[in-house]
């Protein structure tokens, strides 16, 4: 009896439902049987469609409807398991096994009990996660957009509304430029101080009072992340549409600064909110940055009050010394903030392993709700998912519009759409490396 309670134990693990067949129920046994193996057909089928065609399976992880259905799937096969392991464990007839072995095959059980039905309990939890998650952060209302000359652009705003600011205005911006095809991305790096800026041609700024013959060009009161607080606080009117596509009428703007002078269509944005931005490194488990030169956290422009230094050599950062690499400003330029922002975005992107990603889901989820706005569409996170993975292992090319290249308060806007589209052109041209 105690051979017949471990081998019944084992069985209801390995093939749960087998049990039953053999030494109980057969009806509850055929039918454990029947969902074990729509289980692992149904894993069998994932492996392969990811193998070939993971975009599938992206598609399932990003659209709500498969979501509930994949959460209520779950749910089932957790109830069962703990239906199956209870029977099982009757069936073994505990006071009929040696009395050694008793504790050994209860305590067993309940265990393999909690490793699967709390296994899909918490895959059915994260799941729910998930869905709450895409609901908060990306756009339903949005429609996709093509790529433009094979390159899909999205503008990437650091946000940051902090104590000693009236309202939010762009602290970053970067424009990432990536291939649809292959994901080689580029990251185009903008002043904020940006000054005389064209706007594009079919802006409803052009004409008004911010760029009456299409340059927004006030002195040094108009530069360019001066554009989305001002129309925020004054003009929403001009874009009527922002809210319900998933943008807001200071993006909007700003997208149009931005595509006029660049000379590019930017099809999405994506707002990172600075003040939320260390609980998602922390989410991750924190950034490893190789720091080049102390930097302040905090203080003032004589460095009064400064909270503590950020000093030289490699460190792994947690959210709050991150913050201030990105924001400490006293003893460097804005330009070398700009080029720590974009080390420090590239050193977030390689922690997005799927390890790391998994085990951390829900913080990073809670945090990225929190943090991230963007009028990605749901719709297309498949696709980008996919073609963030190729990214991920490409090299990043990098393009910074700063002195000396270019003078943010008379920029050459030749020299600044040429810098560009011959950035663009050799990042096409460069072979990527053999994976």
């Amino acid at each position: 009896m105690t051979v017949r309670g471990w081998w019944l134990v084992v069985l209801n693990v390995l093939i749960p439902g087998s049990a039953q067949v053999l030494a109980g129920n057969r009806k509850l046994g055929r039918f454990g049987l029947g969902c074990t193996l729509v289980l692992w057909a149904l894993a069998i089928i994932a492996g392969a469609v990811y193998f070939i065609w993971p975009q599938v399976i992206f598609s399932i992880a990003t659209n709500l409807v498969p979501l509930v259905i994949v959460q209520v799937l779950l749910v089932a096969y957790a109830v069962l398991w703990v239906v199956l392991t209870l029977d099982a464990l009757r069936l073994v007839r505990l006071v009929r096994v040696g009395p050694r072995a008793r504790p050994a095959i209860a305590i067993f059980s309940v265990l393999l009990m909690v490793v699967t039905a709390g296994g899909a309990g918490a895959a059915a939890y994260i799941a729910n996660v998930a869905q709450s998650g895409l609901a908060s952060v990306f756009s339903v209302q949005a429609a996709a957009e093509p790529p433009v000359n094979g390159r899909y652009n999205i503008l990437l705003l650091g946000g940051d509304a902090g104590p000693d600011r009236d309202g939010m205005r762009p602290d970053s911006m970067t424009v990432v430029s990536i291939e649809a095809d292959t994901g080689r991305a580029t990251m185009i790096g903008i002043p904020r101080d940006l000054q005389q800026v064209p706007i594009a041609a079919d802006s409803p700024l052009v004409g008004s009072e911010y760029a009456p013959e299409g340059v927004y060009d006030c002195g040094s009161d108009c530069q360019v992340s001066f554009l989305y607080p001002r129309v925020m606080a004054f003009n929403q009117d001009l874009y009527p549409n922002a809210e319900a596509e998933g943008s807001n009428p200071g993006v909007e703007a700003t997208k149009d600064a931005i595509e006029g002078a660049l000379g590019l269509t930017i099809q999405y944005y994506v707002m990172i909110d600075m003040q939320g931005f260390s609980d998602l490194i922390d989410a991750l488990g924190g950034v490893t940055i190789d720091v080049k030169e102390e930097l302040p956290m905090g203080g003032d422009e004589n460095l009064n009050e400064v909270e503590g230094w950020i000093w030289p050599g490699v460190q792994h950062m947690d959210g709050y010394t991150a913050l201030w690499y990105a924001r400490s400003r006293h003893t460097t330029s804005d330009y070398d903030r700009m080029e720590r922002q974009r080390e420090l975005q590239t050193a977030i992107l390689n922690q997005f392993e799927p390890v790391n990603v998994l085990t951390k889901f829900e913080g990073i989820v809670q945090a990225g709700t929190q943090v991230v706005q963007t009028d990605i569409p749901q719709s297309t996170l498949s696709y980008f998912i996919d073609l963030a993975l190729k990214t991920k292992d490409l090299p990043i090319d990098h393009v910074e519009l700063t002195p000396p290249l270019i003078d943010p308060e008379y920029p050459d806007w030749a020299l600044v759409q040429q810098t560009v589209a011959d950035a663009l052109v050799l990042s096409t041209a460069t072979e990527a490396p053999v994976q």
